[in-house]
């Protein structure tokens, strides 16, 4: 969106910190007249919308991502500093909103005076004043707005249907009546500003690095400049993430940092100590206090926030939300895979027999199922997110899980992604979203496809089910079992040292510690949960469907072509004979020659001829060119492993991976000299190669989508099945040598 998007119509950014109702506010106030994309570059989706001020005048309100301080130290923080100020391509907005949470307002001020300090009209909306009242306290209201300088409204974001004295104090706000004077909030000379108590030394640095903020950022506006400049000192580093930064202004900021630093000085501690004495100094007039007993969270969180029973609970939650992904999802999963089944049906039914019918059943059909399959996981997941986050309880999740995180060189937020990737990689890259730093976002991705998702279990139940027998050890554990259970911890040990690795070398010194604020527990808002919920759906859906169905139709189209005429004759010849049989017979012989036709097919494929190819390769691993095959295939998704084998050996795709006829073809399954194909030791490396290797479309086409890049997904395929051949080789070669 650029400024010419909204038709001349005022521009009202929407401020605040996370969690303070501010995406709730939105809604309500657009209702369904919203636009939702992304910030150029970035994931961080900005949604726009239409609202009716008193008087008819329409507005543009822009949703700003939520923002502690406009200090920033990512990309994604500095587009909230980018959206209030109006800067670096943003437009400037009009006037802005600024929602603040009464029951957390202390944290909300240091944000609301940094924006007040950027000269734009603003109206504080005063958020969650009902929850606030039931613990018994009060805001005043007049002795707020004479110290902040801007008119301050009461709302109530969930329960509230009129708004209208907000939008009446916008509107007069965009007709330059700002309301009450501030008291000194906006001159840095003035006795009661919260610059009052900054150092000598510091306010010499401010007027330093304000000479280097851009004339096109100040506006000729000294208290302007001066904003600027704060927000240089806090958030320049010599490694961020930043982009439009004018040079001199980063030199300034970094060179006036070191030199406070040699002098023994934080600049960052001044100017923060500064704007939280002045807050502090005036809360208790802001506030009216009830009786200082314990509040209903703070009682909640003794026991949420435990790091025993907490953790307890936290788990116990995750797994009623890892059920719901991995078995709840599952009639709906059926559902859909039975209506495409019938959709490819009814077009075979329709079509002629011939190559189109093939194309459109097997290419087009085939591709839109891959991608719908896995909405009833997308949407549960972030159902549960949306609660989560409505609730107050993602806060807590990130604060408990933070510090084992933080060993890894993950974030506490991580946690929900990665152990959503038992059920499916895809949805499990979407929830990265909830993650503010686009440095955390990208390094949870990139282990996530790590975790053993469900469409790993087929494959792992036909080669466990095939080469190791029902036994039991110590008399009661279950040798399969037991196997399936190792692939699981081998997968999750392997992510935690993947990201460790990572962390500690392509993200290296990028880290930042997690500071949050933990907002009072509180009903959630369906509208808005189920509202997010279609978003994440359709944006899956327009952007990474896409990408999905093209790599299906191109992967038939390998696995189809060149068509292998001499087994077509052979396939028309059984079939003539096949009608001199008894009836009964007839049926059977002919499913036989179709599937050895198909087997024919897939061998003189190009998929075919890659699986040869690529057998020097794999030889080492243990595999052969028909398991190259199977790997080709189960890039499509990995359960098509199962029934690509089953076309490779003449059974037929309609198997599964309990199919005793399959199972006994692997275990018959020899090399010219007699030796078997496949023994413990190769369903192990086989194993171990499909825990580690990407063979996942899907997963790609949503780390590019949520990339915006290539690059990434091509990194990912390629360190994924490097580490895949690693450890197979290991494992194959390394039981050859013990003698296995």
């Amino acid at each position: 969106m650029d400024a010419s998007s909204t038709d001349r119509r005022p521009l009202v950014a929407l401020a605040g910190n996370p969690n303070t109702g501010k995406t709730t506010l939105f809604n309500r106030l657009t209702g369904l007249r919203q636009k939702v994309g992304n910030y150029a570059g970035v994931t961080v989706e900005r949604v726009a919308g239409e609202c009716a001020l008193p008087g008819g005048t329409k507005v543009q309100l822009l949703d700003v991502p939520g923002a502690y301080s406009l200090a920033a130290r990512s990309r994604e923080e500095e587009l909230a500093l980018q959206c209030v100020a109006g800067v670096a391509g943003e437009p400037r907005p009009d006037a802005i909103v600024l929602v603040l949470d009464a029951t957390q307002l202390s944290r909300n001020l240091y944000l609301a005076l940094q924006v007040l300090e950027l000269g734009t009209p603003v109206v504080v909306a005063l958020n969650m004043a009902d929850q606030l009242a039931k613990r018994g306290e009060r805001v005043d209201v007049a002795a707020l707005e004479r110290e902040l300088g801007a008119r301050v409204v009461l709302v109530s974001a969930l329960h509230d249907r009129d708004f209208t004295s907000l939008l009446e104090c916008v509107a007069e706000a965009l007709a330059g009546d700002g309301g009450p004077k501030g008291e000194g909030r906006q001159d840095g000379n003035d006795a009661r500003s919260p610059r009052r108590a900054l150092p000598r030394e510091l306010e010499a640095d401010l007027a330093q690095v304000a000479r280097c903020v851009p004339e096109s950022w100040s506006l000729g506006s000294n208290a302007r400049a001066r904003a600027f400049a704060e927000w240089a000192l806090l958030s320049v580093e010599e490694r961020d993430e930043l982009e439009g930064v004018p040079p001199d202004l980063r030199a300034r900021a970094l060179a006036t940092r070191q030199a406070a630093a040699q002098g023994g000085r934080s600049t960052d501690d001044e100017l923060i100590a500064a704007r939280y004495a002045w807050i502090d100094e005036r809360m208790s007039g802001f506030v009216v206090r009830a009786s200082p007993s314990r509040t209903a969270s703070e009682r909640i969180d003794a026991v949420l926030l435990h790091p025993l029973l907490g953790f307890g609970l936290f788990l116990g939650l995750m797994v009623v939300v890892f059920q719901a992904l991995f078995a709840w999802s599952d009639p709906l999963i059926g559902l859909v895979e039975g209506a495409m089944g019938h959709v490819g049906d009814a077009a075979r039914s329709i079509l002629p027999a011939g190559l189109f019918a093939d194309f459109v059943v097997e290419g087009v059909v085939a591709g839109v199922g891959s991608v719908v399959v896995v909405l009833p996981q997308i949407l549960l997941l972030f159902f549960f997110i949306g609660l989560m986050e409505d609730t107050g309880y993602m806060a807590r999740v990130a604060a408990l899980m933070d510090r084992v995180m933080r060993a890894m060189g993950l974030s506490g937020r991580a946690f929900v992604p990665m152990l959503s990737g038992y059920a499916c990689a895809v949805p499990a890259i979407l929830a990265t979203r909830t993650m503010e730093r686009r440095r955390d976002r990208l390094l949870t991705m990139l282990v996530v496809p790590l975790m053993t998702c469900s469409a790993r279990l087929p494959v792992y139940t036909l080669l466990i089910g095939a080469l190791w027998p029902p036994v039991v050890v110590a008399g009661f554990v279950p040798v399969q079992g037991l196997l399936m259970a190792a692939m699981y911890l081998f997968s999750t040990l392997v992510a935690l040292v993947a990201a460790a690795v990572l962390s500690r070398t392509l993200f290296r010194g990028q880290g930042a510690p997690l500071i949050l604020e933990l907002p009072a527990y509180r009903a959630p808002h369906w509208p808005s949960v189920l509202g997010m919920m279609g978003q994440r759906a359709s944006s899956f859906l327009r952007e990474a469907g896409g990408v999905i169905l093209a790599c299906t139709i191109a992967l038939w189209f390998l696995l189809s072509f060149p068509k292998d005429e001499a087994a077509q004759a052979r396939h028309a010849q059984t079939v003539v004979a096949a009608a001199t049989l008894p009836e009964a017979e007839q049926a059977s012989a002919v499913e036989a020659a179709d599937a050895r036709l198909a087997s024919d097919s897939l061998a003189s494929s190009w998929g075919g001829r890659f699986g040869h190819a690529i057998e020097p390769l794999i030889e080492p691993l243990g595999f052969d060119w028909k398991i190259g095959v199977g790997l080709v295939g189960a890039f499509a998704a990995r359960e098509v492993f199962v029934s690509t084998m089953g076309v490779v050996y003449g059974i037929g795709g309609g198997v599964d991976e309990e199919s005793d006829t399959l199972r006994e073809a692997i275990k018959a399954e020899a090399h010219a000299d007699g030796r078997p194909v496949y023994t413990p030791l190769v369903g192990l490396s086989l194993m171990v190669f499909f825990a580690l290797a990407c063979q996942c479309m899907s997963t790609l086409a949503a780390i590019k989508r949520e990339t915006r890049s290539w690059g990434w997904p091509v990194f990912l395929f390629v360190y994924m099945t490097a580490l895949a051949w690693v450890a197979s080789f290991v494992v194959h070669q390394g039981g050859l040598l013990l003698g296995l």
